[in-house]
């Protein structure tokens, strides 16, 4: 860690002060609190910065490619509180200034460094659920609310920070056709497709469920006050956990393990990788050929098998 005086230099540096500079700018343009807080925030200022000041940088005309090389090297050889990082925190670490130096160019301030290549990731294994283990999971749950979560995440693939800002009047219905209003990252709204059943449970529930809140999942206790609570992220989180257990499901499952799978279940079903970005929230393709690269042979198979059966029909 570094020394108190070193943070203390760190904070009263130029280069600090253009961090913080940074920060307001992502901020005004619509990233939400938590990234600013954890994905640009800590890793400059807490990692970058301290690193920086220790090397003698202050100011950004300082930082060149070479600075930027030993900076990652630092990460890899002496970083986090046992001398060693994960390979995500590296590439999250690099990314984040990477961004910065990006920044700093476009701000036109006399930075010589262009980015360094991110490290490569070790390919992670994918947990998923099947459609049995979801129903399975929806069987044993309790409560109809709790069944609604279940679907909600398994059917649509939001995010669990999307789930918990749901509100009672976030349906819609065009032509016949049933969404859910999401509010994603960056305040950025989608519209997330629902079968009508679904979409029929969910105002049910909406209409009788206990409370006054506006959000739409609510807790089941009162608190003090006399009222039903919004539903936290960790409280889902701890929710799915102990369905999974009491379902009997062998695997770790998390909300973010929904995801994936409906993601996975999209494309398996020959959905259009565009249309999967879009209803999972995504601002690009990036994240779908990153993370699901664990689709086989097979599957390229089956779906251009599929494709040739339905062009000779049409012949």
């Amino acid at each position: 860690m570094p020394k108190l005086s070193v943070v203390a230099s760190a904070a009263r540096s130029p280069l600090a002060k253009l961090v913080d500079d940074y920060l307001a700018a992502a901020r005004a343009a619509g990233a939400s609190p938590k990234t600013i807080r954890f994905g640009y925030g800590f890793p400059l200022k807490e990692v970058f910065l301290p690193w920086a000041a220790d090397a003698g940088i202050t100011q950004a005309a300082q930082v060149d490619n070479r600075v930027l090389d030993r900076f990652a090297v630092h990460l890899r050889e002496h970083g986090g509180k046992r001398g060693q990082l994960s390979e995500h925190s590296i590439w999250t670490y690099v990314k984040a200034v990477n961004r910065f130096v990006r920044w700093l160019k476009e701000e036109g301030e006399e930075v010589k460094a262009e980015g360094r290549k991110l490290p490569k990731l070790p390919k992670k294994l994918v947990t998923l659920l099947s459609r049995e283990d979801i129903a399975r999971l929806e069987a044993t749950a309790a409560t109809e609310r709790d069944k609604l979560i279940v679907r909600v995440l398994a059917d649509t693939g939001i995010r669990v920070g999307e789930l918990v800002m749901l509100r009672i009047n976030d349906f819609e219905e065009q032509g016949g056709n049933y969404f859910l209003k999401v509010r994603g990252k960056g305040r950025r709204e989608r519209l997330a497709p629902l079968d009508r059943t679904l979409y029929c449970r969910l105002r049910r529930y909406a209409d009788h469920r206990p409370g006054d809140s506006e959000r739409l999942f609510l807790a089941l206790r009162r608190s003090a006050s006399g009222d039903h609570p919004p539903l936290t992220e960790n409280g889902i989180q701890q929710m799915v956990r102990d369905l999974a257990e009491r379902a009997g499901l062998q695997q770790r499952v998390t909300p973010h393990v929904f995801r994936h799978s409906a993601a996975t279940w999209m494309l398996r079903r020959g959905m259009n990788p565009l249309l999967v970005a879009q209803v999972l929230g995504h601002s690009s393709l990036d994240m779908i050929q990153n993370v699901y690269s664990h689709l086989t042979p097979v599957d390229a198979h089956r779906q251009l098998m599929e494709a040739l059966r339905s062009d000779r029909d049409e012949r």
